[in-house]
């Protein structure tokens, strides 16, 4: 398991989805990050179920899981940005009373404790910024009610040739002034979409539509936390996988290949852990 990163500075992680829900926000996108996390979860709706979303940002899944059905949902977020972005959320749901937005700590044990448990936790490419991503699991796991699902997604190390190299790359985002930061998206753009061929610009165009089409995401909102989203800690789809494992869990769905893997895992009815 990685060593965790340290954490000399902190991206702004909640005003890039602010500007997100500002600029990109429409309900084809809220209907396709519905139907990205049902598929997963191979469930058609969320009706009945009770859900936490750890680590809220944009709101937007939120948002996806109210419109599904699901009769319960408790949003929270480290960034006070993020947490304001996902209340301009549940104002366009028109502040429904069986939702509540706050600001937590994953990394708050006796906070998280206090959450309860639920029967579908999600965390969404957020543990891994959390400094320890190891603490933040296992805090984050013993929200799940004995039976409920968990469904998880996390930077791999096994899709990731050079972490070091992209973690030099994040601390140089964090420090660089908006100008250079452009630069450096762009950068990004050019040498891993375009491969540096100028005549595979319509494939940027491509990226936009399919990144849309996926997860109902932006796809240069998506590269600003790629590049910014500090603090940062790779992990092996397998150690995700032992850990869950030994505390009850069994591994029900799986998408791997991209810069997150997604888990979904069921705790077992008497894990009592």
């Amino acid at each position: 398991m990685s060593t965790p990163a340290s954490r000399p500075m902190r991206y702004e992680f909640g005003k890039n989805w602010s500007r997100f829900a500002r600029k990109s926000f429409s309900q084809e996108r809220v209907n396709i990050a519905r139907k990205h996390m049902l598929s997963l979860l191979n469930r058609e709706d969320l009706k009945g179920v009770d859900f936490l979303d750890i680590g809220c940002g944009s709101g937007l899944h939120s948002l996806a899981a109210y419109e599904a059905g699901a009769t319960r949902i408790h949003s929270f977020d480290y960034d006070p940005d993020s947490v304001e972005t996902t209340k301009t959320m549940w104002r366009h749901a028109g502040g429904p009373a069986n939702w509540t937005v706050e600001r937590g700590d994953a990394l708050d044990t006796a906070y998280m404790e206090g959450l309860g448990r639920r029967q579908l936790v999600y965390s969404w490419g957020v543990l891994h910024h959390t400094g320890d991503v190891w603490k933040a699991l296992e805090n984050a796991q013993r929200t799940v009610a004995d039976g409920g699902t968990f469904y998880i997604a996390l930077y791999s190390s096994d899709v990731q040739t050079d972490p070091d190299f992209w973690l030099r790359i994040k601390r140089e985002y964090n420090e660089a002034g908006e100008a250079k930061r452009r630069r450096m998206e762009w950068w990004y753009v050019w040498v891993y979409v375009m491969h540096r061929n100028p005549l595979r610009l319509p494939v940027v165009a491509y990226r936009m539509l399919r990144h849309r089409l996926t997860r109902g995401m932006s796809f240069f909102a998506d590269i600003r936390d790629w590049l910014g989203g500090w603090p940062m800690e790779f992990v092996a789809d397998k150690d995700v996988v032992d850990m869950m494992e030994k505390r009850g869990f069994r591994l029900t769905n799986i998408r791997t290949g991209e810069a997150c893997s997604e888990f979904v895992f069921e705790r077992s009815a008497q894990s009592g852990s």
